[in-house]
């Protein structure tokens, strides 16, 4: 069983849709007033845009995402049939 944890940054673009940024690998425990900040500093550098729309205009949420996967079954390793001959 493998756990992820990644933190999910959404904001409105130009014409008011949702797009997202995933972080993995974040730190774990960014404060509120942290996270607001680092958003607010992307939306205000206003440097991806697509077909002249801003893609990060206004910060709306952020939240960590906890992913685990649990294997049910995994093929063993075949060995190559030149090795079997």
């Amino acid at each position: 069983m493998a756990t992820t944890k990644t933190l999910k940054l959404t904001f409105l673009n130009g014409e008011k849709k949702k797009n997202s940024i995933i972080l993995a690998d974040a730190v774990d425990n960014l404060t509120e007033d942290q996270v607001r900040t680092a958003m607010s500093t992307i939306a205000s550098a206003n440097v991806f845009e697509k077909d002249g729309v801003a893609y990060y205009k206004t910060p709306v949420s952020a939240s960590y995402i906890e992913r685990t996967v649990t294997d049910v079954y995994t093929e063993a390793e075949v060995s190559d049939s030149k090795d079997a001959e």
